[in-house]
């Protein structure tokens, strides 16, 4: 199954002061399902380690995109219009780019399953066939 992977974990377990690190270590290390991230989301992990961890792991995180450990797909123009609906729609919430990113490729991937930190965003937005996402690690 396809999980849609959003920066902060990513960027979690490079991070050794992040109070999340053990818990992203611990779901990369074990998942097997195919973790794909959102173009947008990638350019946010590069800048972000970089700032937090440095270049090595900036460099080890586009190794693990070149060996294929992260999938990561662009959006299409339609997709786009889609996320300039959502923008509207969660406009209360200011979600971003990066998020509404997740949102659409979850709909495109047909699943429910978003890794992420940022629960204010991902339980206050639905999929868009309904129902509520299923935010990991849990």
């Amino acid at each position: 199954m396809t999980i849609i992977t959003d920066a902060a974990p990513v960027i979690a377990a490079t991070d050794p002061r992040d109070p999340n690190r053990e818990r992203a270590q611990a779901f990369f290390a074990s998942s097997r399902e195919s973790l794909v991230i959102p173009a947008p989301v990638t350019a946010e992990i590069d800048y972000l380690i970089g700032e937090r961890s440095g270049t090595r792991a900036q460099t080890a995180f586009l190794q693990d995109i070149a060996a294929g450990r992260f999938r990561v797909e662009c959006l299409t123009v339609e997709e786009y219009r889609l996320v300039m609906a959502l923008s509207e729609r969660y406009a209360a919430l200011n979600p971003g780019l990066a998020d509404l990113s997740i949102v659409v490729l979850a709909h495109r991937f047909q699943t429910d399953r978003i890794l992420t930190f940022d629960y204010r965003h991902f339980r206050a937005m639905e999929p868009l066939h309904g129902g509520s996402f299923e935010l990991l690690p849990g």
